[in-house]
C-alpha cells in the first residue's frame, strides 16, 4: 500500500502527486528549472514518513524541487513495490532516491526493473537499508548499481568518520571530525569498480575499516551518491547528515 496522502510542505509533492503551493513569502528560486525528484521508500525497520519529510525539507532549502514520495511495499523484508510495476517507472524524474528496505525480494525481472531504469543515466541516491534490499537475490545487478555489496551490519553505535577523499567536490568544505549518533556501520563485502569510497569507519566488532559514503558511475553514466549511514531519527535529524544528503543530491545531479 503507498503512503496516505497528506497536505504537502511548501514546493512538496503529497503521495497521492499533488503538489504544495508556496507561501507568500515568495519562490527564493523563481525562474529556475525545477527539479522532479521520486523517492521510492518502505519496508522493513524504520521510520520512512519521517526520513522522507527530513530529506525533502533538507533539499527544498537548497534547490527548487517537485517531490513525489512512493511509500510502498508494508513492513517487512517481502514486500513489493507498485511503483516498479512497468519498465518506465521512472520516465518523467530527473533523479530517483532509494531507501527502501526489502532484503527478501530476490525476483530478477523484478530487480532488474529497477536496475535499467538508471543504466542510461538516471542519477540516484542509495541510502542505508537499500544496501541490504534483495539481498537475497542471486543476480549482482543491484549490487553493481549500489557501488558496494553488503550482508550485515554492526550493532548501534556513534561512528567516528573518516574523510578518505576530501578533494572529491560532494565533500569540499565537509565537517573534518563528524561523530554520528548511534547508527549501524555496514560490513561492505565488496567495493564495485566504478565507487569510490568517499568515508570510512572502523567497526569496533572486527576492527575492519569499512566505506560509509561512496560515489558510483553505474554502468559508466549513471551518478549515484550512496551511504550506509541513516537508521534512526537521531541521524536523520543531524545536521551534519542533513548536510551530507544535500551534497549528495547535488553531487548526483552535477550541481555541486
Amino acid at each position: 500500500m503507498g503512503a496516505q496522502a497528506q497536505p504537502p510542505a511548501q514546493g512538496q509533492t503529497a503521495p497521492d502527486g499533488r503538489q504544495g503551493r508556496r507561501g507568500g513569502g515568495g519562490d527564493p528560486f523563481a525562474g529556475q528549472p525545477r527539479i522532479k525528484a521520486l523517492i521510492v521508500s518502505g519496508g522493513c525497520c524504520h521510520d520512512y514518513s519521517g526520513e522522507a519529510k527530513v530529506m525533502m525539507d533538507t533539499i527544498g532549502r537548497v534547490l527548487p524541487v517537485d517531490w513525489t514520495l512512493a511509500l510502498q511495499g508494508g513492513r517487512g523484508t517481502m514486500g513489493s513495490m507498485p511503483v516498479y510495476a512497468s519498465d518506465d517507472w521512472a520516465k518523467g524524474y530527473d533523479i530517483v532516491i532509494h531507501n527502501e528496505c526489502l532484503a527478501n525480494v530476490a525476483d530478477p525481472a523484478y530487480i532488474r526493473r529497477i536496475t535499467n531504469a538508471h543504466r542510461n543515466g538516471l542519477p540516484a541516491m542509495v541510502i542505508h537499508c537499500s544496501m541490504h534490499s534483495y539481498r537475497a537475490a542471486t543476480i549482482d545487478d543491484w549490487r553493481e548499481f549500489l557501488g558496494v555489496t553488503s550482508k550485515s551490519h554492526t550493532a548501534q553505535h556513534p561512528i567516528s568518520v573518516k574523510i578518505v577523499a576530501r578533494d572529491h567536490s560532494s565533500l569540499k568544505g565537509f565537517k573534518e571530525d563528524w561523530v554520528t549518533p548511534a547508527d549501524e556501520l555496514y560490513v561492505i563485502d565488496k567495493l564495485w569498480p566504478n565507487a569510490k569510497a568517499l568515508a570510512t569507519a572502523v567497526s569496533p566488532e572486527d576492527k575492519k575499516e569499512y566505506p560509509l559514503v561512496w560515489v558510483n558511475e553505474y554502468a559508466g553514466r549513471s551518478r549515484v551518491f550512496g551511504t550506509t549511514i541513516g537508521h534512526g531519527s537521531d541521524t536523520w535529524n543531524d545536521p551534519v547528515y542533513q548536510d551530507l544528503l544535500a551534497r549528495g543530491f547535488k553531487w548526483a545531479l552535477k550541481k555541486e
